[in-house]
């Protein structure tokens, strides 16, 4: 019996993030971040790890409680308690918010994990360019 030799899956996948760049004037959209599961136990310290420094530490995370599986109210990210609170509201079904205390608030666009590469790409660049 042969067996074909897999390459090693990547341990840390790449993050699928687009920021918008930092300016003066405040957004409705900071971003897109394109998660490969609605798992936000899994996925939440993914994106935490790659976000700026400068956003600081980020305390607190709504997700549309619609949209993403099971939350409890808070979880250990990299040694720090992040509080998770769910929004049942129509008006941001695709939206995760980030608030650092004294740095600010974050909104980004989820853009839903099944959706293929050639659709996520420009629905990034445009929340990251403030067309979201």
């Amino acid at each position: 019996m042969t067996t074909a030799l897999q390459p090693p899956l990547p341990s840390h996948p790449v993050l699928r993030l687009h920021l918008a760049p930092l300016g003066s004037m405040p957004r409705p959209i900071d971003g897109a971040w394109w998660p490969r599961s609605y798992d936000l136990l899994t996925e939440l310290p993914r994106l935490l790890a790659g976000l700026p420094h400068a956003w600081g530490h980020i305390t607190s995370v709504t997700v549309n409680g619609a949209t993403w599986s099971a939350v409890p109210g808070r979880m250990l990210v990299f040694n720090e308690v992040i509080r998770l609170r769910r929004s049942l509201a129509a008006s941001a079904p695709h939206t995760i918010v980030l608030l650092a205390p004294g740095k600010g608030r974050w909104d980004l666009l989820v853009v839903p994990p099944d959706t293929t590469e050639e659709a996520a790409q420009p629905l990034m660049a445009a929340a990251a360019n403030g067309q979201a």
